[in-house]
């Protein structure tokens, strides 16, 4: 396994992305389900992308953009279905954080889904807690918004 840093062009990133999409629509019900949610799913904006690499493959990846002064939100976080359960998804989110806090950021935000349990729980285990949904996704009851504060480890 090798963690990769690039940016939300590289080619590998939007194939895992894609991938990402048929995934969520297999889970909601297909994309009409998600129609709501897919314009605040674009790369642009994401200068900031880890990917795992096994085989020489782009198995993983993840990502962050700014949403505000000191706050970076996380995007697009996928492991492809035969490497689930390795620890790629921490994998991602820990080098991710250290990215962050190298930036400037003091904290990370994100949003899933609700049926998304699996995801959820990783998120907690790694130190994010749920929070009133933020900014665009307000009025939409299937999300579910988190935070982590980052503080550099002594």
């Amino acid at each position: 396994m090798e963690i990769i840093f690039t940016n939300g062009d590289d080619e590998r990133f939007v194939d895992l992305c894609h991938k990402l999409d048929e995934h969520l629509n297999d889970v909601v019900g297909g994309e009409k389900q998600r129609k709501q949610y897919i314009q605040y799913n674009t790369l642009e904006n994401i200068h900031d992308v880890v990917l795992i690499i096994e085989d020489g493959k782009a198995v993983a990846c993840g990502g962050f953009k700014e949403y505000e002064p000191g706050t970076a939100e996380i995007k697009r976080v996928f492991t492809e279905k035969g490497c689930r359960n390795r620890g790629y998804g921490k994998s991602i989110l820990n080098t991710l954080e250290e990215r962050a806090l190298n930036k400037g950021y003091t904290k990370l935000i994100l949003e899933t889904g609700f049926l998304l349990k699996e995801a959820i729980r990783m998120y907690t285990s790694i130190g994010f807690h749920v929070i009133k949904n933020y900014g665009q996704y307000i009025n939409m009851p299937e999300s579910v918004c988190m935070e982590k504060k980052l503080f550099f480890q002594l």
